[in-house]
């Protein structure tokens, strides 16, 4: 029986591939970067080419299956995740895109979003969708395209639409599976995250016409087999799809509500799970579907911190701190505290739960004394600090953090990752693998096919390489935070609420 997983992680900057044994063992990995296509006369535009999209999909499966060592014949199934509310529309009969790819990145869409709100539109489409009225999310550059491609509008029964997931299964199969999943159809703009379908309304108030969308599947059932991939064999069950950070929730195992994942890279992403039931936010989270297994869908709460990694960048570029982004920690140590200094990294303004766009980057506490150790020190708190806003907003909604699962570049820094235990007074697990995005996928595709026969087994395959238990004292806790909360306000454009 074949018993290797494939699992494409399909990015906003390049296509990684990874092979998986049956047990979890990450054996290869492999990634190609593509081309972005920006636009000097034309601010906040960012294009994807599809073909160049799939050209690196293509090389990343080559090179992470000779890697491994692996025939692709002896794949079991492939899963996939991918950059979410990228937009592709194309041909069906010819597979050839209408336009190149509007990536999530891009703010076209911008003034057509603020008419919808100005038109009274928002409440209608939080309600339904979760989501709040934004470019960043495909529907209106759905109608962009259909409305600036001649002819895209009259002859939409030909045209397929599509995030990147669903052109890749496409592709994958030939032309045989126009689908999606719900999580990638819950960032659309245009599905009731209630009910489970698209929505009448929304379509038509977006004029999407409905012909052009995917049908909505699960998370985890064969889709479609390969059929014509270079360096893949026909009949290879494409089996599993996630959206990028709700693959990473799925490939941490939080299973449970209250479980929670954070990802550090340039901003942080939180997902926490909060089962059976959206919960709605009141603080400027979003509220989104998690996976969908069989016929039981589990919802998450979903915030952002601009600026995460970024402000270790900063430290190295913008003041010459440190050699390598790698060299805070070991700074950071030769001192027992910041010394009084906070660092609120507002750098391109506050996301949740502060949405103040405006607000600009403070380092406050200052004195003879202060070095550059404590200015490090400072910086790694502000990061924690910033996650702990975001989970304190997601308490406040009602969602418990019940742990915290953590990945990306900056969950290496021990030093941070025990602060954000300290300040969140929960355990973090840190996994032995960092590629959790694509472990997601591939344990929903080992999930439909066999691999994995049930939740249990991904849990047993999943690895945590070290956990921080909270140290911290309350009373210094509370401190810390009187302070935070302090220097944030001094940031501040606008008052809260």
């Amino acid at each position: 029986m074949s018993r290797y997983l494939l699992a494409i992680d399909q990015g906003t900057t390049g296509s990684t591939v990874v092979v998986l044994s049956d047990d979890g063992t990450l054996l290869a990995k492999a990634t190609r970067e593509f081309p972005q296509h920006f636009f000097a006369d034309r601010s906040g535009w960012v294009e994807h080419e599809p073909d160049e999209i799939w050209d690196s999909v293509v090389a990343s499966l080559a090179d992470a299956l000779a890697q491994a060592g692996v025939d692709g014949a002896d794949c079991a199934g492939i899963g996939i995740t991918n950059q979410r509310e990228t937009t592709i529309l194309w041909e069906r009969a010819t597979s050839a895109p209408i336009h190149r790819a509007i990536v999530w990145q891009d703010r076209r869409t911008a003034p057509r979003c603020a008419e919808l709100r100005e038109a009274g539109h928002e409440a209608l489409f939080r309600g339904r969708t979760g989501l709040v009225l934004d470019s960043y999310f495909s529907g209106t550059k759905v109608e962009w395209i259909l409305d600036h491609v001649d002819g895209a509008r009259a002859r939409a029964a030909e045209l397929a639409f599509g995030t990147v997931d669903s052109y890749l299964v496409w592709r994958l199969s030939g032309g045989a599976a126009h689908v999606t999943d719900a999580t990638n159809a819950s960032r659309t703009l245009i599905y009731d995250i209630h009910e489970g379908r698209w929505d009448d309304e929304l379509c038509s108030i977006l004029r999407v016409p409905k012909e052009i969308l995917p049908e909505v599947r699960s998370c985890s059932e064969v889709y479609a087999t390969t059929q014509g991939v270079p360096g893949l064999p026909d009949g290879i069950p494409i089996a599993g799809i996630a959206g990028d950070q709700q693959a990473a929730l799925f490939g941490q195992t939080c299973f449970d509500v209250g479980d929670a994942k954070c990802t550090y890279g340039t901003g942080a992403f939180v997902l926490v799970n909060t089962g059976e039931t959206p919960v709605a936010s009141n603080n400027g989270l979003l509220t989104t579907v998690a996976w969908k297994l069989g016929g039981r869908t589990v919802y998450a709460l979903e915030g952002s911190c601009f600026i995460a990694g970024a402000a270790v960048q900063w430290l190295r570029d913008g003041l010459g701190l440190i050699e390598r982004s790698g060299d805070i920690e070991a700074l950071a140590r030769t001192v027992d505290s910041s010394g009084g200094v906070v660092f609120v990294p507002a750098l391109v303004g506050l996301g949740a739960p502060h949405w103040d766009p405006d607000a600009r980057g403070l380092i406050c506490g200052l004195g003879r004394d202060t070095t550059a150790a404590h200015v490090a020190r400072a910086t790694l708190e502000g990061i924690a600090f910033s996650v702990r806003d975001l989970v304190s907003a997601m308490r406040a909604d009602g969602a418990p953090l019940r742990r915290l699962r953590v990945d990306g570049g900056a969950s290496q820094n021990d030093l941070l990752m025990q602060l954000q235990a300290d300040l969140l007074d929960v355990e973090a697990d840190r996994p032995a693998s960092v590629e959790t995005t694509a472990l997601g996928a591939a344990y929903l595709a080992g999930l439909a096919v066999g691999v994995f026969p049930d939740l249990s087994a991904v849990i047993g395959a999943h690895r945590i390489e070290k956990t921080y238990r909270p140290s911290m004292d309350a009373d210094v806790r509370r401190a810390h935070l009187d302070r935070w909360a302090r220097a944030v306000e001094r940031t501040r454009t606008r008052t809260a609420g």
